[in-house]
């Protein structure tokens, strides 16, 4: 019979069966059985072990100047330019709606009143 300690070890291990159990899937129970059944290393954890292999690989990110190239590659720039003409598009129409302006008015120039004039005179 497996421990309960070495379960909780095995879990801290493989943080994935945590989606299962949070999901509805499977319950700690069932997990804790078919650990005290099986042990670790069977055919048994495969469908709940191999996605979290997976989906690490897949989220390991960029690792090498090629990845990146291989990315920028892809992009492709009308879609991107598009992309950005009708964002500048929706901020204009933003702006018009809000009625402010970023133009600043010009002021007038200050004028000082001359020194021999007193009070309106």
């Amino acid at each position: 019979m497996a421990n309960i300690e070495e379960f909780k070890g095995f879990v801290k291990r493989n943080p994935r069966l945590i989606k299962y159990t949070k999901s509805g899937e499977m319950s700690w129970q069932k997990f804790y059985e078919l650990y005290d059944l099986y042990g670790e290393d069977t055919e048994t954890w495969k469908p709940y072990l191999n996605e979290a292999t997976e989906a690490v690989a897949a989220t390991a990110g960029i690792t090498s100047m090629a990845d990146l190239m291989g990315l920028l590659k892809n992009v492709d720039l009308d879609s991107v330019q598009n992309g950005v003409s009708s964002i500048q598009r929706v901020l204009s129409v933003v702006q018009d709606l809000t009625g402010k302006d970023t133009k600043t008015e010009k002021k007038t120039e200050y004028k000082p009143r001359p020194l021999y004039k007193h009070f309106e005179d």
